[in-house]
């Protein structure tokens, strides 16, 4: 029982933990400039996106029942919960119960996340992660993805040029789907414009296949070199409401390897 292991432990053993433990030690992350660079985003925030947020756990399996992430990479508890490793992932879940009672939703948070994986030395098992979950029903011909596709991409370069005006900001997209691919030369392209941050093509992409579909994007800084954001399209809120017509695109933002400002 946790109860008796708890009555069992030190202080001098916690101090120790609290030392050699990764997923306990704080964030080296200044607080408030964080908070104020978060802050920042909040405000360039559409004002029909719902801010949502997120309990520190999610059900059991939450990512592992709607995505291929090993469970192994999660930190479960004994309660028959998880603590939340990707925000998108429990976003996904909130956006499809809101579906039963929306045409369409768009939801955001901003929230720490922590992960089982050992990344390596220097990197923390838990950061800050601002994420965006869109969904909607297919309208047929790459029409709902061009749309949430030139949402998601329009408030990313918006933040980024923000946020990173000097740091050589751009956002990278792969077409997945041939139908994506034209409604991106002939509708997301045209929408977007030109503007400070570059959309670059990024055709002999690899990583993410199998794990989005239709579209996969990346944000970088120092002219594609530093990764600070991920997204696509998704199955989940199809396989959540099983209804394979539901459209669902995930994006987010690690906002601590965003430059202090």
């Amino acid at each position: 029982m946790a109860s008796d292991r708890a009555t069992a432990v030190r202080p001098a053993q916690v101090l120790r933990r609290w030392q050699e433990d990764r997923f306990v030690r704080p964030s080296t992350a200044d607080p408030r400039a964080l908070s104020r660079l978060e802050g920042r985003i909040w405000a360039l925030l559409p004002s029909d996106v719902h801010c949502v947020e997120l309990s520190p756990v999610a059900p059991l399996g939450t990512c592992a029942a709607v995505a291929p992430v090993s469970q192994h990479r999660i930190v479960s508890t004994m309660r028959g919960t998880e603590v939340v490793s990707d925000p998108t992932n429990a976003l996904a879940v909130e956006a499809a119960n809101r579906r039963r009672h929306a045409d369409e939703v768009h939801l955001a948070s901003m929230h720490r996340v922590l992960r089982a994986q050992d990344f390596g030395p220097g990197r923390p098992a838990h950061f800050r992660l601002c994420a965006l979950v869109s969904t909607a029903r297919d309208t047929g011909s790459g029409r709902t993805e061009a749309r949430l596709l030139t949402r998601h991409l329009r408030f990313w370069r918006t933040v980024l040029a923000d946020l990173a005006p000097t740091a050589a900001p751009r956002m990278h997209i792969t077409a997945l789907d041939p139908v994506v691919g034209e409604r991106l030369a002939d509708t997301v392209r045209p929408a977007l414009g030109h503007g400070p941050v570059p959309l670059r093509d990024e055709p002999q992409r690899q990583r993410g296949r199998g794990y989005y579909r239709a579209a996969a994007l990346r944000l970088t800084l120092s002219d594609g070199v530093d990764e600070v954001g991920a997204g696509g399209f998704t199955d989940w809120t199809a396989r959540l409401l099983g209804d394979a017509k539901e459209r669902c695109l995930i994006s987010c933002l690690a906002t601590e390897r965003l430059p202090p400002g």
